[in-house]
């Protein structure tokens, strides 16, 4: 049973601060995760994450069978990070950082996620067949969802 790593990194053409008021707001999830796999919120809402804070899901992903999730955010250092693990769901492992860091043309959100599958050698044949794949997509989606609501400007002169 093998642990997996996933790194994605964008630059955004936003402050800092609107980025992290996007991104830690746990209400924008649904806005950043493809609309097929019926992301929805269970938990009740808070405009910002917290440490401690425990965050139910539900999420279709494979076959339109809705699977439960639960995240706990574990640590927050304002406008620089949160880390969210799993607790329970489709994973036997879920560790999930996400780092924001001021540039000179915007925000730098770069992600990196630990994750093991349950089920051995099941597992580990879901992760190439499926899993790798899709989680890829949900990170393609992000990146153009971002790409639509904060468009590089150019200026005319």
């Amino acid at each position: 049973m093998a642990t997996h790593r996933l790194h994605n990194k964008q630059i955004i053409p936003v402050s800092l601060e609107e980025t992290w008021d996007f991104f830690s707001n746990p209400s924008n999830l649904k806005h950043i995760t493809p609309a097929h796999m019926d992301f929805k919120v269970l938990s009740e809402a808070t405009p910002k994450v917290y440490p401690g804070q425990i965050i139910e899901y539900t999420v279709k992903p494979l076959l339109r069978i809705p699977l439960y999730w639960m995240t706990e955010i574990t640590q927050v250092e304002h406008q620089a990070y949160f880390i969210d693990e799993q607790r329970f769901g489709p994973y036997a492992f879920w560790h999930h950082q996400h780092f924001f860091k001021s540039t000179p043309t915007g925000t730098s959100i770069e992600d990196i996620v630990h994750y093991r599958l349950p089920l051995g050698f099941l597992g580990d044949i879901a992760h190439r067949l499926f899993v790798r794949k899709q989680l890829e997509q949900i990170f393609s989606f992000r990146a153009a969802f971002i790409q639509k609501k904060w468009p590089v400007q150019t200026s005319v002169v």
